[in-house]
């Protein structure tokens, strides 16, 4: 059996504007999260996929992301099978902190304090 390789791009080369979706716990997202992020956690996705196809609009690129990536790897196979454009970000909130990219906390969305969780 052949399995096509999982959509990556690195945490650096995220766009901006690009549409990312944390799958992360509520605990988790609160601790540190990407400023303007689609907060799904993993175990909702299926149930709230009108929310994020809504977002995602007409070929709309979703960039999955989670802790370290596994989870978030889980949903992008997924996202991939229902025809939506997805890819993992690899290393997740880990690679995303690591490379410098800006993070918030907390329900008022300050910089001061985010870390990943």
């Amino acid at each position: 059996m052949h399995f096509a390789q999982l959509p990556q791009v690195e945490a650096a080369a995220v766009p901006a504007d690009g549409l990312l979706l944390d799958v992360r716990e509520d605990d988790e997202w609160a601790a540190g999260h990407v400023e303007g992020a689609l907060h799904i956690p993993m175990g909702q996705v299926v149930a709230r996929f009108d929310e994020l196809t809504a977002a995602a609009g007409e070929g709309r690129r979703v960039h999955v992301m989670c802790r370290v990536g596994g989870r978030s790897a889980q949903v992008t196979q997924y996202l991939v099978a229902q025809g939506l454009d997805a890819v993992n970000v690899d290393g997740g909130m880990l690679a995303w902190d690591a490379a410098g990219r800006p993070m918030v906390s907390g329900p008022d969305g300050t910089a001061e304090g985010a870390f990943v969780l």
